[in-house]
């Protein structure tokens, strides 16, 4: 049996933490992990940032109630799960991917979580387990499931690497550059016909 695993922020949503820096107002939230590859210290900035601001769960949700899923995405989540079951793998937490997953139809998602006080304050933050990602789809393909994956940074080059097949997706050039063995899609479309390929689909062609 063969699956998807894809990224969400950037692959099928905008990046949560860049909304949010631009409806609050504070560009060092812009930091993702196509920018630092150490997601702890990306998370310790984001905590500390968030206390000294006075932001709470609250606001963040709010900002995540008016995104929508890039242009395209929900009909081409449509269209993988047409062909295969897909497993949206993330560095985000349950109480921010909500509302996303509804307008995504409710893909299977594994994440993290955060901890929050009576408040709403953002007191820290809980990993499902470290490099998620990647033990993900060794987990899989320890039970014979064969493993496309694609997503857009760092923290993901490590379930590309470990799958059975996988790319790039609309990479930063940084990424592309250290990366230059690992292909990359810029298009639903082009990712689609990756995965066919993988699947054994019509379109099939080499990935």
């Amino acid at each position: 049996m063969r699956i998807v695993c894809l990224d969400l922020e950037g692959v099928l949503v905008p990046e949560i933490w860049i909304a949010v820096a631009d409806a609050a107002g504070i560009p060092e939230l812009r930091r993702t992990t196509r920018d630092e590859p150490d997601y702890d210290k990306l998370m310790r900035s984001r905590l500390g940032l968030l206390d000294r601001n006075g932001l709470k769960l609250p606001d963040i949700q709010k900002v995540i109630g008016g995104l929508d899923p890039l242009e395209g995405a929900a009909d081409f989540v449509g269209e993988i799960r047409r062909r295969a079951e897909l497993i949206v793998l993330s560095d985000t937490f349950t109480q921010f991917a909500k509302p996303l997953m509804a307008k995504l139809g409710y893909p299977a998602l594994l994440c993290n979580s955060l901890a929050v006080s009576g408040d709403g304050t953002v007191t820290g933050y809980k990993l499902r387990q470290q490099d998620g990602k990647k033990r993900a789809v060794i987990a899989f393909k320890s039970i014979n499931l064969e493993v496309f994956a694609a997503g857009d940074s760092f923290n993901d080059l490590g379930m590309i690497r470990e799958a059975d097949a996988g790319c790039l997706f609309r990479a930063p050039e940084s990424i592309r550059q250290s990366e230059k063995d690992i292909p990359c899609a810029d298009t639903y479309p082009a990712l689609l016909e990756r995965i066919d390929a993988f699947l054994g689909g019509p379109s099939a062609s080499p990935v």
